[in-house]
Parts: C-alpha cells; sequence; structure tokens
C-alpha cells in the first residue's frame, strides 16, 4: 500500500501535538510494509531539502503541482492522509484523482466540523473519546447521516520511547512546553514571580506567538526542540511539566511526561482529562494559588515520588499497540476498495 500524506509541517523539526500524532501512525504503516511519503505544504527553512525520518518520506514544497504530478504517476498512492489546513485541498484532489481520502481530526473548530460535511472522505479519524462524541452529536444535530466511518486512534505515545531510567533522582526544573497565552504562559511566569527558589524551563512552542520574558532569572528560555529529543532535553531535566492550556483536545506532551514519570498539573480540559487520567493534578488556570501549593508539594520528597509513581502507573495505560492495529486494518481497507474500484473502471 502506498499512502500520501498533506500536512503543513512535520517532525522531528516542527514537534507539536497534530504531527506527532500523524507520525505516530504513519511511521507504524511503514512499519507493517507500506510506503508513506509526506509532502509540506509550507515553505520551511529548516527544511532544506527532502529527508526520511524513521521510515517516512519527507518531501519539502516546491509548488502547487507538486501533489497533482505525485497522484498522475503510475506509482499513484493508494490513500491520502490529511490534516488541518490541507484538509479541503486533499479532499479536492482525491475526488479528482479517484484516490480515498482520510482526515485526522484534531480539534472541534467549525472549519475541521464542517469539513466532515462538505467533502468526502472514506474514513475519519478521532483522536479522544470527547472528540468522537462532539462529531457524533454535530452529524446529528446537523440532521446528516454519518458520511464516513469514525474511528478513535490516541495520539500513539509509546511508554518505551519516553521512559526514563530508574527514576529516583528527578529533574530540577518546572516546564511549560510552548509559550503562548492559549498555553498559559502567565500561569508559569507568575508561579516563576512566586518561586524564585526554583529553576523554571519554559520552551518555545512549534506554533503560536511565544511570549519571552527575560527578567526572571530563575527562568531559562530554549528554543523549540525536535520531538526525538524532547525526552532527554526536557522531560529529564523536570520535576513537573505544567499544562495551563485553556484547549487541548487531547494533549501529547501530558501523555509522554508521564512516561517518563514527571507528573503533570493541568488545567481540566476534555482532552487533558483524557491523556492523564487518575495521574493528572487538575486545577483551573487562572487559580494561582493551588498551582503554587501543588508545585511546592511536588518539591517535597514524598509528594514527588507518589506523583511520579501514578505517572508510570498511568502510562501503562497508554500503550497504543491494539489502537494501531485497529488504523492499520481500517486504512488497508480503504486502501483496497479504492484499488479494485479503479480496476474494475
Amino acid at each position: 500500500m502506498r499512502v500520501l500524506a498533506m500536512f503543513h509541517a512535520y517532525v522531528p523539526t516542527h514537534g507539536a501535538g497534530a504531527e506527532g500524532m500523524a507520525h505516530g501512525m504513519l511511521r507504524h504503516l511503514v512499519r507493517q510494509g507500506h510506503e508513506v511519503d509526506v509532502v509540506l505544504s509550507k515553505v520551511d527553512p529548516t527544511v532544506p531539502e527532502d529527508y526520511t525520518f524513521e521510515g517516512v518520506r519527507v518531501h519539502r514544497y516546491r509548488g502547487k503541482t507538486q501533489v497533482p504530478e505525485m497522484l498522475s504517476t503510475s506509482n499513484q498512492a493508494h490513500v491520502i492522509v490529511c490534516h488541518l489546513e490541507n484538509t479541503p485541498r486533499a479532499a479536492i484532489l482525491g475526488k479528482m484523482f479517484s484516490v480515498p481520502v482520510v482526515q485526522l481530526l484534531h480539534n472541534d473548530r467549525p472549519e475541521t466540523m464542517n469539513s466532515t460535511i462538505r467533502y468526502e472522505f472514506a474514513l475519519l479519524v478521532a483522536n479522544t473519546e470527547w472528540m468522537e462524541r462532539e462529531y457524533t452529536e454535530f452529524w446529528t444535530e446537523s440532521g446528516i447521516a454519518q458520511r464516513a466511518r469514525l474511528i478513535r486512534i490516541r495520539p500513539p505515545v509509546d511508554p518505551g520511547e519516553y521512559a526514563l531510567p530508574l527514576r529516583t533522582k528527578p529533574g530540577k526544573s518546572v516546564a511549560l512546553l510552548n509559550l503562548t497565552v492559549p498555553k498559559g504562559a502567565h500561569t508559569f511566569y507568575a508561579l516563576a514571580e512566586r518561586l524564585p527558589q526554583y529553576q523554571f524551563l519554559g520552551v518555545k512552542g512549534a506554533y503560536g506567538i511565544q511570549t519571552v520574558r527575560d527578567d526572571l532569572p530563575n527562568v531559562t528560555i530554549v528554543d523549540n526542540v525536535p520531538s526525538d529529543q524532547v525526552t532527554q532535553r526536557v522531560y529529564a531535566q523536570s520535576r513537573v511539566v505544567l499544562m495551563p492550556s485553556d484547549y487541548e483536545s487531547y494533549g501529547r506532551v501530558a501523555a509522554e511526561a508521564s512516561c517518563a514519570g514527571v507528573p503533570v498539573i493541568a488545567h481540566p480540559t476534555e482532552g487533558l482529562r483524557e491523556a492523564l487520567g487518575p495521574a493528572g493534578l487538575f486545577h483551573d488556570r487562572d487559580d494561582i494559588d493551588a498551582w503554587e501549593h501543588e508545585v511546592r508539594r511536588l518539591f517535597t520528597p514524598r509528594g514527588w515520588s507518589v506523583s511520579s509513581a501514578a505517572a508510570i502507573e498511568w502510562s501503562r495505560q497508554l500503550d497504543p499497540s491494539a489502537e494501531l492495529d485497529l488504523w492499520h486494518d481500517a486504512i488497508r481497507e480503504v486502501a483496497s476498495v479504492s484499488h479494485s474500484t479503479r480496476h474494475h473502471h
């Protein structure tokens, strides 16, 4: 099976949650013996040439004709995978070239929800239970029969990939990944001001306007960390990870940190509740007193060891094997239907 994915950016240079999820799923297809090509739709100066990452071939943006040219060859893809801003174009090209299209659903924003009505998809993939419910209710309320099969695949986070050997000694920092206002930069800096005795680590995000302050001596700011280096460069250095996001459809960082045995304090979004389960330490992002109290508790030996053990215990529930098998079977089915239809015309 040949898969062509249309994305605006990709890992490891663009280490955002949507791309992390997409790569986990595409990498699984490569491991099952399939061919996967990703075509980027934006010029990225950090990607000067095509590259292969964990078996997935990534093609830098070369112009509007790039995808149509790839689809018109004899080596045509059996399936197109898309998400976010590439969805409308992928749906249109899929129709033009009679290639089925699979959309990954990372949010419940109106443009994403409406795309499931406006365009034809062979398969839709929701990233959480609550997202699956949102879409099902949306179609019912819109009076529309569900037009494509919907499956749920959590962003694949393999506990073994993020585990740190023998977490007897925690890292020293209080970390936030992505310093934007929606991700809770104000909570991060408010805590750094209140707790000058602790080290704070701010990691610039792959997208959004970063709020960078250089007036706090206990705050270190680093550039965006490639996804394949985040365990050693961030989680291993962190005693606690903060996720005061106002919106997370899942919250991949929370799942990764849990696998590394790093406790996570989070704003109780639907997605973060699913990503963290009983290991999550939930407080409203604007209740700085509660966050301060929780950080202080995690700097006590017992407070940290209890929460770290709970995180590792929860991470065992995150093994993505069964869901990746479901994904593999579903996309193979889409490809085989399209392949047989094309050969009968």
